[in-house]
């Protein structure tokens, strides 16, 4: 008897032991508060309300605090949302019902699904909804982060950039897409023009090409891991669209591959790009179609914004020569076209703020090694062809329409610019003037400059761009560019400054509004 009991004591002994084995590390973790992996940040603020995103380390609930006050006197919790896998533990929530023109803070815990008792430590942030009255608007605009395979160097402060428009208190960011850079590698030194050595902070993720769907969310938490990156968005919302880079190089349709691809797909390739950035943006969804970028945010009185997407719908990057419109010149694609058109009409803003995620009239060669093909709108000068058919049409609408103060705002050439479309200088004439302002590298290679097309007659009053020969440049030469917009609320005067990373005003002008 003696016997069987120890030997059943024995065999529950190894038995609890083993499963106290298996459960230990789960248990152990569990133990441990969840952790909000990339900050906090807010977008798509408008004057009722805005978005709300950050990223938890496991299954989790997101739980929102939002109050008119720093202490959280008033504070009103939120019902919580689930962040999953599925999403790879992100979540956004809409703020809603909020008072217009007033300053709000937001405070973000996880709470542990299996362990509701344990959650994570606040994150907290702040934004301003948009006004309901004339009062000052203020925002900055640029694009390209993390690109050429300069990424983040502490040794150089990080992404400055954002550090500089942070000082600025801007109401928001435009951020005009190459968000991130998912067709390059971030190798942990490169090798400089003067001998010295850049070094980046490296994750296992970027040393390859984005092809799986966490390998495109890796391209997008690495930016997240800059402090200037993640103080700037605790107190700054974005409004944020993408163009090529947030899947591949001048991606169309109609993409080959390069080599370093073993996913040969390009349209899984968007599928997965788009889905991750998505997930990691503070964004309205859209209710009539799922995963739409283009929309338009209206921020008070004096603007509008209307955020283009001139990636999803256009034809295949050839040679944009065609004279007839159709599927090979669609560019911002028909609906998208309308869209614009009578979200413009409707307009009784001041200011129309177009955000373009390429330029205008600056020809972008799809294969710039033999200057050949069209990767923007621009493709040589003369009469409309090719993609210029839409934007042509769109110009004819706004000058028979009679719509004023409308501004366009651009990235993705990597250098700063402002450019004045005169029709008196142009191949097509049927439309008033207007002004075209190019932003960026926000934290990428500085480029540049780029040949002009004169079929919508750009004349070039500012550039900063790197000589010739000086190509790629890395951020730590300073040629780092953002735009500062500042919109008067007495006089609804609108100034726009391009500024380097050292806060240095490069150029400025301010412009009267027309009456209209």
């Amino acid at each position: 008897m003696t016997l069987k009991i120890c030997r059943r004591r024995m065999l529950t002994t190894a038995a609890a032991t083993s499963i106290g084995a298996l459960a230990a590390p789960y248990l152990s973790r569990a133990a441990q508060r969840p952790l909000i992996t990339h900050g906090a940040q807010s977008g798509d603020v408008g004057a009722d309300g805005g978005v709300v995103w950050a990223r938890a380390d496991r299954p989790s609930h997101m739980m929102v605090e939002v109050a008119t006050t720093e202490s959280f006197s008033d504070a009103r919790v939120l019902p919580p949302i689930a962040a999953l896998p599925e999403s790879d533990f992100a979540a956004r929530m809409l703020l809603e019902n909020l008072p217009a023109g007033q300053e709000i803070f937001y405070r973000v815990r996880f709470r542990d699904l299996a362990h509701p008792a344990i959650s994570s430590e606040p994150a907290i942030g702040r934004f301003r909804t948009a006004p309901g009255d004339r009062r000052d608007v203020s925002f900055v605009w640029g694009g390209d982060v993390a690109g050429q395979g300069w990424g983040i160097n502490p040794e150089d402060g990080g992404m400055r950039t954002f550090a500089t428009m942070r000082k600025h208190r801007p109401d928001f960011l435009l951020h005009s897409g190459d968000t991130i850079y998912a067709d390059g590698v971030i190798a942990a030194e490169v090798k400089l023009a003067d001998g010295t050595v850049w070094k980046n902070l490296v994750i296992p993720e970027k040393a390859k090409v984005a092809e799986t769907l966490d390998e495109f969310r890796a391209a997008h938490k690495y930016n997240l891991l800059d402090n200037n990156v993640r103080d700037f968005n605790a107190e700054v919302p974005i409004f944020v669209q993408w163009d090529d880079h947030e899947v591949v190089n001048n991606w169309s349709a109609s993409k080959q591959l390069p080599a370093a691809y073993s996913e040969r797909n390009i349209n899984l390739l968007a599928a997965r790009g788009a889905r991750a950035f998505h997930e990691m943006y503070p964004m309205r969804a859209s209710l009539t179609e799922p995963g739409r970028i283009y929309r338009t945010r209206d921020y008070g009185p004096h603007l509008d914004v209307f955020m283009l997407d001139q990636r999803s719908y256009r034809g295949p990057n050839g040679d944009n020569q065609q004279t007839v419109y159709g599927p090979a010149s669609h560019f911002l694609g028909p609906d998208q076209l309308a869209w614009l058109k009578r979200a413009l009409l409707n307009s009784r803003a001041t200011w129309k703020v177009t955000a373009s995620d390429m330029p205008l009239g600056i020809i972008v060669y799809d294969e710039w090694s033999n200057k050949k093909g069209s990767e923007a709108i621009a493709q040589s000068d003369g009469p409309p062809r090719g993609r210029e058919i839409e934007i042509a049409d769109l110009l004819r609408f706004i000058k028979s329409a009679g719509i004023v103060n409308i501004v366009w705002l651009t990235a993705d050439v990597h250098y700063a610019a402002a450019h004045y479309y005169n029709p008196d200088k142009a191949q097509f004439q049927d439309f008033e003037p207007f002004w075209e302002f190019v932003a960026g590298p926000l934290h990428a290679g500085t480029f540049g400059p780029n040949e002009l097309d004169n079929t919508f007659g750009p004349e070039v009053k500012f550039i900063r761009a790197p000589a010739p020969g000086q190509q790629n440049l890395p951020p730590s030469a300073g040629m780092q560019f953002f735009g500062h917009v500042r919109i008067d609320g007495s006089t609804g005067q609108m100034t726009v400054t391009l500024r380097d990373r050292a806060d240095v005003a490069l150029w400025s002008k301010t412009f009267d509004p027309k009456p209209g």
